[in-house]
């Protein structure tokens, strides 16, 4: 049998609902059957969540190779003493930066297989000098710049984003047919390399109403998203579109594997809701694997008890899965 695999991860940010989620994994049980777990956080923020979670509060490590959960203490300052659940700072955005960063560089490493991240909060980030809006760009400039995406995978439906964080205005103007093709690329790559499609089937979404009318609502369809499809068939790839995004999720999601939507809202707004709190979002392009759960920070329920471990357990539950070897 192969070894279980090791998940790194990162409790996000200690005044968001992250180190409960992941006490509340641990407590369970389940997070443990996954694979060696170390956890990336604030040591004495995390083990308070810990006990809240009726847990005892992990042991220390400096080797994600330890067998059994294990806590990575992540300290770049003392906790303040304003320190307060449910309010973002400078420091919890420290932290949760710190976290990632040392997460990442574990998996690099090779010390870790994965990392499995709880939510961060862009506006702690900034607060901190932070120049990244979230995980994702982060990790591209640790991993030297490399080029990624993002997908979230949901039970039957798996998209990845043309762009991300970027305001609505500015889509057009980023979208080009090289950039398109390459998230296909990465889609169908990660669906071959760590699902296990052999022939992954790809459809693309229009930026514009009914996918551009034929040029009536804007040129982009046919200037940029339908040479991006033709380029990608040419490279061998098993790819449709672009289709018109108000109808596609409900007529043809069962005809493919992946889809690529255009930007954040068209791709995410249908697999939040088809998915439920169920969706996992992943980083294509890097050199390790990383999942992430579909959620916030919840600011305004953290520390009360009541957030869901589910979307932590699905983001574990695929890294573990999709580090197993194949074959």
């Amino acid at each position: 049998m192969s070894r279980p695999a090791v998940l790194a991860v990162t409790a996000g940010d200690p005044a968001g609902i992250g180190p409960e989620i992941v006490a509340k994994a641990l407590s369970g049980g389940r997070l443990g059957e996954l694979g060696r777990v170390v956890v990336y956080a604030e040591p004495t923020l995390f083990d308070e969540a810990c006990r809240a979670a009726g847990l005892d509060p992990l042991p220390r490590t400096e080797s994600a190779r330890e067998s059994g959960a294990v806590l990575h203490p992540v300290s770049p300052s003392p906790v303040p003493a304003d320190f307060a659940v449910g309010s973002p700072s400078a420091f919890t955005g420290a932290v949760a930066a710190a976290c990632v960063r040392e997460a990442a560089t574990a998996a690099m490493s090779g010390a870790a297989d994965a990392v499995v991240t709880a939510p961060l909060a862009k506006s702690a980030l900034r607060a901190a000098g932070v120049s990244h809006p979230g995980h994702t760009e982060m990790l591209s400039e640790l991993a030297g710049g490399v080029p990624v995406a993002m997908m979230f995978v949901a039970p039957d439906l798996r998209v990845t984003l043309a762009t991300i964080h970027v305001p609505l205005a500015d889509v057009p103007g980023l979208l080009t047919a090289e950039e398109i093709a390459a998230k296909i690329r990465m889609t169908g790559e990660a669906l071959r390399s760590r699902a296990g499609i052999a022939g992954p089937r790809i459809a693309v979404l229009g930026v514009n109403p009914h996918a551009g009318e034929g040029g009536l609502f804007g040129d982009e369809d046919e200037r940029i998203v339908a040479p991006a499809v033709a380029a990608a068939r040419a490279e061998g790839w098993s790819v449709e579109g672009p289709f018109p995004a108000d109808s596609f999720f409900l007529r043809h999601r069962g005809d493919h594997d992946a889809v690529i939507a255009m930007y954040h809202d068209q791709g995410l707004i249908p697999v939040k809701l088809l998915a439920r709190g169920r969706a996992v979002n992943v980083t294509l392009g890097l050199p390790f694997l990383r999942t992430s759960v579909d959620h916030g920070t919840a600011f305004d329920i953290a520390g009360k008890g009541v957030a869901d471990e589910e979307s932590l357990l699905e983001a574990a539950r695929l890294a573990a899965e999709w580090t197993r070897p194949r074959g």
